[in-house]
């Protein structure tokens, strides 16, 4: 198949997307083979149809009149990969610490743990990185006291101070007493006594 034909092709389709839509090499193997894929989104980037996010991953922009571009976050990124390699991740690290409130510091390196594919993704300045990690890890039912646990593994059980242990219980609260109790056993003791103490502190509030 002509180069031109493949770029066409992805041209019209792109019709379809949503702007904002972050797409990949394999959203588009039905119009050629990878090298072909490959070089029209290249040619579409130049054309500025599409924005280059990293290595293989585009951006269907939307454009603000004020504000140009309107890029994804690098967590929007990691969940469209993930999305793509039907894995489930889970942020780690000071990046659990930041989307909980309990660190300002914006991580230059983003670490998810994966059942996936280990790989490192560069987005600009910033990297996503996909760690391979066991299934129990992957096993949380609650996105917060998921989050919640991924915390207090980086803060470390010695470095955790009574202001963010406070922190963390008000946290707990906004999550489903069903979710921390199942997340609790998937936790190491240290950090299952703190989920747990959380729910009996919730229940003795409501008596």
């Amino acid at each position: 198949m002509e180069r031109p034909v493949v770029e066409n092709k992805i041209a019209k389709a792109l019709k379809s997307f949503k702007k904002g839509s972050i797409l990949f090499v394999d959203d588009f193997l039905d119009y050629g083979n990878t090298e072909s894929v490959k070089k029209a989104l290249l040619r579409l980037k130049q054309k500025e149809i599409l924005v280059r996010l990293a290595h293989g991953i585009y951006l269907y922009p939307k454009i603000d009149k004020e504000l140009g571009v309107l890029f994804p976050s690098t967590e929007d990124i990691a969940k469209a990969i993930a999305r793509r390699d039907k894995a489930r991740i889970v942020p780690t690290g000071i990046h659990a610490l930041n989307k909980l409130g309990l660190s300002t510091q914006v991580p230059m390196k983003v670490v998810y743990l994966t059942d996936g594919a280990a790989r490192s993704v560069k987005v600009g300045k910033r990297i996503i990185s996909f760690k391979k990690t066991s299934p129990k890890n992957l096993l949380a039912q609650g996105e917060i006291s998921s989050l919640v646990i991924q915390a207090l593994k980086t803060i470390g059980r010695k470095k955790l101070d009574n202001e963010k242990l406070k922190k963390i219980y008000e946290i707990l609260t906004n999550e489903k007493n069903e979710n921390i109790l199942n997340d609790a056993k998937l936790a190491p003791a240290w950090i299952n006594k703190i989920l747990m103490h959380s729910i009996n502190d919730t229940l003795s509030k409501t008596k």
